[in-house]
């Protein structure tokens, strides 16, 4: 049964301690064969003027933004055509790769992309899955299935898909993605 002590200076609100806790049970358990059950996490919390480093008290860094919650808000507004949402969780540099196609880095590009190869696209997500890069960007994988409308107006559904994206000082700086629909779609003109 892995225990788990972390020293952290006041400051740091609950959820940020939470997903804190999460995230080195998680680790723990990358390295440890043990259920999530098994793993206690302790965080001590002590007084600014109770630690000097460097001869000097320090304040807490704030907590970094929850990267998997700034995927689904990004998500979500893509999801809604509110391109202003989402191209404020973007950083200047941030580009987006989709299947058979070139890097793009801006959001226009990408819904001019897509306008011939569907009407709509909605997701449904089956699960999310973050990490922290030895670097600094932070890696949130999400899954699940894609629906929607072929440009005849055919309906799809029951796609298989998965997005990468890497975030960095909390702005989307990189999205991956691959996905099953030239597949379906050659697949719908083969039975057609």
């Amino acid at each position: 049964m892995p225990v788990i002590e972390i020293h952290v200076l006041q400051g740091y609100s609950d959820d940020d301690k939470s997903r804190l806790c999460t995230a080195l049970t998680h680790a723990s358990r990358s390295v440890i064969p043990a259920m999530p059950e098994a793993v206690s996490v302790m965080v001590h919390e002590m007084a600014p003027a109770a630690y000097m480093r460097g001869g000097q008290h320090r304040t807490p860094a704030p907590a970094l933004p929850d990267p998997t919650q700034i995927v689904q808000t990004y998500l979500q507004a893509m999801e809604a055509r509110d391109l202003n949402t989402a191209r404020a969780l973007l950083d200047l540099a941030f580009t987006m790769t989709f299947p058979g196609t070139a890097p793009m880095t801006t959001l226009e590009q990408l819904i001019a992309w897509a306008k011939p190869r569907y009407r709509f696209v909605q997701k449904t997500y089956e699960g999310y899955d973050a990490l922290q890069s030895p670097g600094a960007a932070a890696i949130v994988y999400c899954r699940g299935t894609l629906s929607g409308e072929w440009p005849d107006g055919t309906p799809f559904n029951g796609i298989r898909f998965i997005d990468r994206f890497e975030l960095v000082a909390g702005r989307i700086t990189r999205q991956d993605v691959w996905n099953d629909i030239a597949e379906t779609k050659a697949e719908t003109k083969a039975t057609s």
